[in-house]
């Protein structure tokens, strides 16, 4: 026990250090080193505000038990000390671009399936939903490869430009995320042109500690049951870090008993949107080293999934298929997809003098199979078996970049961005070609303190790119009628062999002022998008939306400018912010149906045109009592096509105007219950009537949402346990996300969850 030498007080978080032991004190003073070997032990004991004390002891066959220590206050003079330093909330502050932070206390208290799925509670982003646990980022109405996500350094890469591919990323284990809304191609280059989703790299580890937590989740709609572990710890410079995830659901429910598809009713099951059950397997672990002068970490991980493919959203043969989908719901019959995501990462930082040096090096490998019933399409025969589509990417990734500080005004900032992609393809579906994508890039950026509370900041960039696509030709015949009434067996060409070069230069501006409580910021700024390969030379049947697809070879890289505006007022009490932007698009690359058929089919292709788009949101909060927290916000986007076949529509997943109002109570502590609280959220959304054929319009909707979460202390000596109750959709409402997958084909959202959560540090 570790005890104060005047007054025989326990004194909690004291460090007992010995070689390769280590042990903390806690709120009682005791502390407990376990399974200690025979022999002698020099301990070292060290607490602020008290003289440093050392204790040897001999360990025999028995532990050592009722050891006291006594520490004795020390008394320093000190000299006057200068602290410099910033707060997260400060460098947020003196930024001009518009981004929110996300803690990890955000990201336990409104865990969802998906880590996309847990920040839609943040104003501009929502989410396109795929089933139970895929989703994708949209911010401000725009998403796919247009929403760059990073992911300690290095930018995530894997089939992201299809609508039914979700992201592989774990969410467990995320401690802080920072999302940037609007163009940011300055630092992360192509796919930043709408935002980023930059997912920090999780806090060093204190020396000589070692901890730990697992996180158990349950919910109803899907019977889904979750475990996720995490470990870490650090000696002197040398750290880690792993972490074990698994998940297993069934079938979710949706609040109806049928749906139309293509003029067709399907019955479901016990409201069973069937075969959306799913499993993930997940793994990482990182090794770093840290010293005064440099900061390394390699990250290692592997996303492992099986996902079920509603059956009726893959074409019509559903209704001659022999599956029984309702026999069971926790089975993944055909179609399913398997994903694979292995990522290897090296963060490695060198602080000298007044540069400091950081480069980020990335592997990732991704396997993604497709399945689905091995059924014949127009002159195509019975295929062999059920792999549609294979595609493999590879992606190789170096980012080097040199802060330099010359002085207390400048912050300058040089980098470079290089990137190779390799995709290939196989499977007895084709959409896309295989390719190889190169793309490298050159930055320079000044953070310009004019004064304390005003900052300017400004860069410019290059990018060169190379996509190269592969030729492909049918695995089948198709019967070709000659000018003379013959008829040649031909294996038709889907894709060329083709080089494409492109070349972009990029930059921003901007100015933050800080008066006292309030911060405003205005930032002009102008993004770019590489074409993708299913945009250049797409040619084939999407089974998954039930339409041809055709790209277009001559497209032109995406190219945008945006000015963004943010007041933000941050009193102790009450808070209130407004983001209104305006974005213009010189070529926005949409896919645009055709009156062309093929096979009965109707035929899309890429094309490009002028769009408009304004919008912003707006943010309201106030502590009514020490205990009573109230918050509001809403989000709106208005996009306008304003040349191009399409002209005067908007573009298609377009999120309507949208309200968040939330109360939040915090209850004094309830015997052992710690620090419990009730949140309630209502979500108002309105009907999205501006589309673009073939959509049709959503309705409006309202949506409540509980939760309750409260911290008990289960183990003596322990940090308390946290426990989560979220009750999703209330009164069982049956609604339709205009940016979801799924809604295309008429199924509703998920009906009402309640999901439990438990976290148990150690």
């Amino acid at each position: 026990m570790i005890v104060d030498a005047n007054t025989s007080e326990p004194i909690s978080g004291v460090n007992i250090i010995g070689k390769d032991l280590y042990a903390i004190s806690a709120d009682n003073g005791e502390f407990v080193i376990k399974n200690v070997p025979a022999g002698k032990y020099r301990f070292e004991i060290t607490h602020i505000g008290y003289a440093h004390e050392h204790f040897t002891v001999e360990i025999e066959d028995n532990d050592v038990e009722g050891l006291t220590v006594r520490l004795k206050e020390s008394i320093t003079n000190l000299d006057g000390v200068e602290l410099l330093g910033k707060t997260e909330k400060r460098k947020a502050q003196e930024l001009s671009t518009i981004s929110v932070g996300v803690d990890e206390d955000f990201l336990k208290q409104n865990r969802e399936n998906s880590l996309m799925q847990t920040l839609k509670k943040i104003p501009g982003v929502s989410t396109i939903t795929i089933g139970s646990g895929q989703s994708k980022p949209v911010i401000r109405g725009l998403g796919f490869n247009r929403v760059s996500v990073v992911q300690n350094g290095i930018k995530h890469e894997a089939q992201q430009w299809g609508n039914d591919h979700g992201l592989e990323i774990d969410q467990y284990g995320i401690e802080s995320i920072q999302i940037i809304k609007g163009p940011a191609s300055l630092v992360y280059g192509s796919d930043a042109i709408a935002g980023v989703v930059d997912i920090q790299p999780s806090k060093i580890p204190l020396p000589n500690s070692f901890s730990g937590e697992v996180n158990l989740l349950g919910e109803t709609n899907n019977d889904l049951f979750g475990i996720s572990t995490g470990v870490q710890g650090r000696k002197q410079h040398w750290f880690y870090k792993g972490r074990l995830t698994y998940r297993d659901y069934a079938d979710y429910k949706v609040p109806t008993d049928r749906i139309n598809y293509e003029n067709y009713i399907f019955e479901l099951h016990e409201n069973n949107l069937r075969n959306t059950a799913g499993e993930e397997i997940n793994a990482s672990f990182s090794l770093g080293f840290v010293s005064d002068h440099v900061k390394s970490e390699t990250f290692f991980s592997n996303v492992n999934a099986k996902n079920g493919f509603f059956a009726n959203a893959h074409g019509l043969e559903v209704r001659s298929s022999s599956i029984d989908y309702d026999t069971s719901n926790r089975d993944v019959d055909l179609p399913f997809h398997r994903v694979n995501h292995f990522k290897i990462t090296n963060n490695t930082s060198f602080y000298l003098g007044q540069h400091t040096f950081e480069l980020d090096l990335g592997y990732q490998n991704n396997q993604r199979d497709e399945n689905s019933e091995p059924v014949p399409h127009g002159y195509m025969p019975t295929p062999p078996n059920s792999r549609e589509r294979i595609f493999t990417k590879n992606t190789y990734s170096l980012n080097l970049k040199d802060t330099y500080s010359p002085n207390d005004g400048h912050d300058l900032v040089f980098g470079i961005n290089t990137e190779l992609q390799n995709n290939n393809i196989g499977g007895w579906g084709f959409l896309i070609p295989a390719y190889n994508r190169y793309s490298a890039g050159v930055f320079i950026y000044d953070h310009f303190k004019l004064n304390d509370d005003l900052h300017l900041q400004g860069g410019l960039r290059y990018d060169a790119g190379l996509m190269e696509t592969k030729a492909h030709f049918d695995w089948f015949q198709t019967p070709i009628n000659n000018p003379d009434g013959s008829t040649s067996y031909v294996y038709l060409q889907r894709s060329q062999d083709k080089s494409l070069e492109f070349g972009n230069l990029s930059g921003s501006i901007g100015l933050s002022y800080i008066h006292q409580n309030t911060t405003y910021k205005i930032n002009l700024g102008k993004s770019f998008r590489m074409p993708l390969a299913n945009e250049l030379a797409s040619d084939g049947v999407n089974y998954h939306m039930y339409r041809y697809e055709r790209g277009n070879i001559d497209l032109d890289p995406e190219q945008s400018y945006q000015l963004d505006v943010d007041i933000d007022h941050s009193t102790a009490k009450f808070n209130v912010g407004i983001s209104p932007f305006v974005n213009f698009f010189e070529n926005f690359i949409y896919l645009n149906p055709t009156s062309n058929y093929y096979e009965t089919l109707q035929i899309y292709e890429f094309t490009q045109n002028k769009v408009l788009r304004y919008g912003g949101e707006a943010h309201a909060g106030v502590n009514v009592t020490p205990e009573l927290r109230l918050d509001a916000s809403a989000e709106y986007v208005y996009s306008l096509q304003t040349s191009g076949p399409k002209k005067d529509f908007t573009i298609p997943f377009s999120p309507p105007l949208s309200g968040l109002f939330s109360a939040s109570y915090q209850f004094k502590d309830i015997a052992f219950i710690q620090s419990p609280r009730i949140t309630a959220d209502f979500r108002v959304t309105a009907a999205q009537n501006d589309i673009v054929p073939p959509e049709e319009v959503t309705e409006g909707y309202q949506m409540l949402n509980l939760s309750a979460n409260a911290a008990i202390r289960l183990f003596e000596n322990s940090e308390p346990t946290q426990f989560r109750i979220k009750l999703n959709n209330v009164f069982n409402t049956e609604y339709y996300d205009h940016t979801s997958f799924y809604r295309l084909i008429d199924v509703p959202e998920p009906g009402r969850n309640l999901s439990i959560s438990i976290t148990i540090p150690f």
